[in-house]
């Protein structure tokens, strides 16, 4: 019984040898592969940020979360997609450049009007 374990624990030490050596080897290839990057690429983005002015502040890239966040952007959608339908519709069925201008003005004032009456949060 002895043997058996003895030649068990022998087989899984290989294999833990066998998985630290190739993870050793990705991992010097990957530094290599860093190394070979940084020593091609970071004269030209050092040229490059040189001359680009740095922002005052770290830009924010992630955007707000949760019911409130995720109904406000839907319905901003919806109006933008209903906007530019009004656009498409006017722009085929006029044939009038003034009627059309008149259109879009017209649904640019009209817009936070609609918006106001129909997504009211006071109510």
């Amino acid at each position: 019984m002895s043997k058996e374990r003895a030649r068990r624990r022998a087989e899984r030490e290989a294999e833990r040898a066998r998985l630290a050596a190739a993870r050793a080897e990705r991992e010097a290839k990957a530094a290599r592969r860093r190394e070979m990057r940084d020593r091609l690429v970071r004269p030209v983005t050092g040229a490059v940020a040189a001359v680009l002015p740095r922002p005052a502040r770290p830009v924010r890239v992630a955007r707000q979360r949760g019911y409130l966040a995720r109904r406000r952007r839907t319905e901003n959608a919806v109006v933008a997609v209903l906007w530019f339908l009004v656009q498409v519709l006017a722009w085929i069925l006029l044939d009038s450049w003034m009627a059309r201008l008149g259109v879009f003005l017209g649904s640019i004032l009209l817009l936070p009007v609609l918006v106001t009456i129909v997504f009211d949060r006071r109510s």
